[in-house]
């Protein structure tokens, strides 16, 4: 693949309008690809070439070492505790349980976690801390799960545990080159970055996404067997497993893989990042990848509105999925009162290459 162009800006397409009553108010510009399993563009708009970070679309990369190397098995994981090795999760009560489940198996304790805190992502479980007047606490965190997995292959390979997060460390060496084998990108030509939980963010382009995305759910022939075996056992987890990926509810991620009924996985990353994997169906053989990025960042009402037109243009979503996904697109805008007055809305074509 030829190098990311880092320059890239400018380019971008109008993603989303936002409408009130009959005028577009203000409107959101970005850029996504989807290419087939051999690597082959299937539409694009903007300048998918463009570089941002992987951010936690990168989750199922950073998860796929703990497996591939047998630590998983090494240390017993269920599916479900491979799966929230690749999830964003909302730090809801299954989430903790699980993820202290791979601590205790490992033999570590929630001081090991390297990922910092923050307001778990779930209302319910933010407000019931409040309530009482609890902080949140490590294993709350969204990337919990990810960095107990990164533990479980610190101690599988040897590695010091109290600096897995780092670069230097035999875990992140191992991220690195497994995020440079699915995207085609040298390690040297990854931009590396200091991600929201603190261990390393890696800048490859939208393209070089959805590649990763296309390979993870149809493994090249010639990857180690492995590696294709981890890559399998990923995508059944995500999908197995949806609750794992975000949360019980109101989470674009969880509700796509549910809905896709054991068609896709998908999974959001920071700054308007978005990623999906179909599985190879009669429409695409090859299956597809998919990557998106919302130039602004806005991950709240230009992201779903845009990935849910996208994947129904490309006919991976049905009628009835699009209907089971109404409160995520098209977003409804009230007033104060309740009232409908506008709403957010995919505002793009794509030209798609059969």
């Amino acid at each position: 693949m030829s190098l990311p162009d880092k320059t890239a800006n400018g380019c971008a397409d109008h993603l989303v309008e936002i409408w009130r009553g009959p005028i577009i108010e203000s409107q959101h510009s970005g850029h996504l690809i989807a290419v087939d399993g051999n690597g082959e563009t299937i539409c694009s708009l903007g300048a998918p070439e463009t570089v941002t970070y992987l951010r936690s679309s990168g989750k199922p990369f950073q998860a796929l070492p703990v497996v591939a190397s047998g630590a998983a098995d090494r240390f017993g994981f269920t599916e479900k505790e491979v799966a929230i090795s690749c999830g964003s999760h909302n730090g809801e009560p299954i989430h903790v349980e699980t993820v202290r489940s791979i601590l205790r198996k490992i033999g570590l304790d929630e001081t090991a976690l390297k990922c910092g805190v923050h307001e778990p992502y779930s209302v319910e479980v933010a407000r019931e801390l409040i309530r009482k007047q609890e902080p949140p606490i490590a294993v709350q965190n969204n990337c919990s799960g990810k960095h107990a997995a990164m533990l479980a292959l610190a101690k599988h390979l040897g590695a010091p545990t109290e600096t897995y997060d780092e670069l230097s460390n035999p875990v992140q060496q191992m991220v690195a080159r497994t995020v440079s084998d699915f995207s085609g990108v040298a390690v040297e030509d990854i931009t590396i970055g200091i991600d929201g939980c603190g261990v390393p963010v890696f800048g490859i382009s939208v393209h070089a996404m959805a590649v990763m995305y296309a390979r993870l759910i149809s493994p090249p022939a010639n990857a180690a067997p492995e590696v294709r075996d981890a890559c399998k056992r990923i995508v059944k987890a995500m999908i197995d497993f949806p609750e794992m990926i975000g949360g019980t509810k109101d989470r674009l991620d969880t509700e796509l893989i549910r809905i896709g009924a054991g068609r896709l996985i998908s999974k959001i990353g920071a700054e308007g990042v978005y990623t999906v994997g179909v599985l190879p169906s009669s429409d695409w053989p090859h299956g597809l990848g998919f990557a998106l990025k919302v130039e602004d960042g806005d991950d709240r009402r230009a992201r779903p509105p845009a990935v849910i037109d996208a994947l129904r243009q490309l006919g991976v979503l049905s009628s009835n999925d699009l209907e089971s996904l109404s409160a995520y697109s098209p977003t409804v805008i009230t007033n104060r009162r309740g009232e409908r007055v506008g709403e957010v809305k995919a505002a793009f074509t794509l030209k798609i290459d059969r």
